[in-house]
């Protein structure tokens, strides 16, 4: 079986960063940092759905990639490719982006990064958004015209701070709406955390009137003040995928939040001197899941194929597993990342716009 994830390996290293690297130089190909070669797949893998390993140290197959446009969404920044996620989790998006616009909240929601097309470390931006579970969702409505590719490459952010004070929200832009918007997110079982920027965070605890008992999703953490992210549960019967640690009880309105209003968060390292600088390690394939590399060399789905815009649905009868699939559950069950047993619903594609 190792002679298999060996193999297995190659041969996506071989088709995503040139053969030489791998059959010439075993060990560059081992010092390859993982971010390089998922950044540069292009498609989905060809099998079933299945989150793999950690939010932040993990991959994905079968990903499925939201439309770029919906009746109440726009996806941005089209060109890093990131718009793939878990069935799950597009799904959740399209009933999130309704619920918003209900809200007032625009014509819907601007979404931004989800995860590549095979998940996986990013070449910039994120540490997580590798199993297709976590989203970023603009601060920004939806505007009621559709926004051409340049414009959603050129479309700025807007952050909700007031840049003059420290960690204060700008009252000109947060608005009730906003509150409601990002309560909304929390709302949904299925999602584990909301993270917003701490000074979000004070602003919900101070004023926030509805139902509190969800305020304790709602995480504080650097950045996020022109996005929020939602991040979902391991999927049920994703055995492979790595559940974070529970929330704690209660709002979070307490010392935790409280520590990010000193000084302690924002203190820059003390250098000593004759420190000399640390040279940055990234992760490689290696330092993810086994079944990572079976992902990678999966066959790809189409882009056309993996587009799905309505909530998936679950086929009455089990499709049998595609070439895809065989490969990556070979690797996967020789261990512990198991990739779900077929209980995930294959989503259904998306009747064109009209």
């Amino acid at each position: 079986m190792a002679g298999l994830f060996r193999h297995l390996g190659s041969m996506a290293l071989a088709a995503l960063v040139g053969s030489s690297l791998v059959f010439g130089d075993a060990t560059a190909a081992d010092d390859t940092p993982a971010k390089q070669i998922f950044g540069k797949v292009q498609l989905p893998s060809n099998s079933a759905a299945s989150a793999i390993g950690f939010y932040a140290k993990g991959c994905m197959a079968g990903a499925v990639a939201i439309p770029t446009d919906g009746p109440t969404w726009q996806a941005m920044r089209l060109s890093r490719n990131r718009r793939w996620g878990n069935p799950a989790m597009i799904a959740l998006l399209e009933r999130f982006s309704k619920d918003a616009a209900g809200l007032g909240w625009g014509s819907g929601i601007l979404i931004g990064d989800i995860s590549q097309p095979r998940g996986g470390p990013m070449l910039s931006g994120h540490s997580s958004h590798q199993i297709g579970l976590d989203a970023d969702i603009w601060f920004t409505p939806m505007p009621a015209q559709r926004l051409s590719s340049q414009a959603r490459e050129d479309f700025p952010f807007t952050s909700m701070l007031d840049k003059s004070k420290f960690l204060t929200v700008n009252p000109q832009r947060w608005t009730p709406t906003h509150a409601k918007v990002v309560m909304q997110a929390a709302s949904y079982p299925q999602v584990e955390r909301v993270f917003v920027n701490p000074a979000i965070k004070k602003k919900l605890c101070d004023t926030w009137t509805g139902d509190r008992s969800l305020l304790g999703k709602v995480r504080p953490i650097y950045g996020h003040d022109e996005h929020f992210h939602i991040r979902m549960h391991c999927p049920p019967g994703a055995s492979g995928c790595k559940a974070q640690a529970p929330v704690a009880s209660g709002d979070g309105c307490d010392k935790s939040l409280s520590w990010w209003f000193t000084k302690e968060p924002w203190a820059k390292p003390v250098k000593k001197p004759g420190d000399k600088p640390v040279k940055p390690r990234f992760a490689t394939l290696s330092d993810l899941p086994k079944a990572c590399a079976a992902v990678l060399a999966a066959p790809a789905a189409s882009e056309q194929s993996a587009t799905f815009g309505t909530a998936y649905v679950a086929p009455q009868v089990q499709p049998a597993a595609q070439s895809g699939d065989a490969a990556i559950q070979q690797v996967i069950n020789a261990g512990t990342n198991d990739l779900p047993d077929g209980t995930i619903p294959i989503p259904l594609s998306r009747p064109s716009l009209q």
